[in-house]
């Protein structure tokens, strides 16, 4: 499991503090399961799955793939809890804001341009 977690908290772009400080634990315990010298609790293993969206048979044994699928329900949760916890006048919320404030027009307009956009990046919706 040592592997898993040093492989899952890089592809996560995290330093192994920023890690710990997301599931509440020290940095040093971080350390002492990525060396495998201690193999993390219950407790833990749950608090990485939650908190990163992680596929615990795959945490647990390497078997399947490294993160949850998440549905669009699970995005539009996961982003109204950032929104809550960021300044008001940020870019997101603001944006947001925005667009709960759109008519069925301006939603047609902006849909047209978000796929103009993804088909010339060359994007698959």
């Amino acid at each position: 499991m040592n592997e898993r977690l040093k492989k899952l908290r890089k592809t996560l772009d995290l330093t192994q503090q920023e890690f710990s400080d997301k599931i509440g634990i020290k940095r040093n315990t971080m350390a002492q399961y990525e060396i495998g010298r201690n193999e993390p609790i219950e407790a833990v293993i749950v608090s990485i799955c939650r908190e990163f969206n992680v596929n615990e048979d795959w945490l647990r044994n390497g078997s399947g793939d490294m993160f949850l699928p998440v549905d669009r329900n699970a995005d539009i949760a996961k982003l109204t809890k950032q929104l809550l916890n960021e300044e008001t006048d940020s870019f997101k919320n603001r944006f947001v804001s925005m667009l709960a404030n759109l008519n069925a027009e301006e939603w047609e307009f902006l849909e047209k341009k978000a796929q103009e956009l993804c088909y010339k990046e060359g994007i698959k919706e």
